[in-house]
């Protein structure tokens, strides 16, 4: 596979990541990479970051998220991260917190 195709991943965050400003810190990483999604709090601790574009960038932010430590002053504490990846989606703009 091209790592400038586009792809989508579903990427679970387990650690301490609610309260700490993590979603903040994920969008300001994804729009640097030109990234368009979301990334979400969970109820049971988790966050759930939906992210798609060029797989390169996709997989970029993936290694900021489980960079340890963090050297770009990631909030919280991330203990693993899980992505399931799939084909793209039509009509995402820009990357948000919700």
């Amino acid at each position: 596979m091209d790592n400038n195709e586009p792809a989508r991943a579903v990427i679970w965050v387990h650690g301490r990541v609610h309260g700490v400003g993590f979603r903040w810190w994920t969008r300001a990483r994804a729009l640097e990479l030109g990234l368009v999604g979301h990334a979400r709090n969970a109820p049971d601790g988790r966050v759930e970051v939906f992210a798609q574009g060029p797989r390169e960038q996709v997989e970029e932010l993936i290694s900021l998220l489980e960079e340890k430590p963090s050297s770009k002053l990631r909030p919280g504490e991330v203990t693993t991260c899980v992505a399931t990846w799939g084909p793209p989606r039509d009509g995402l703009v820009g990357f948000v917190e919700k």
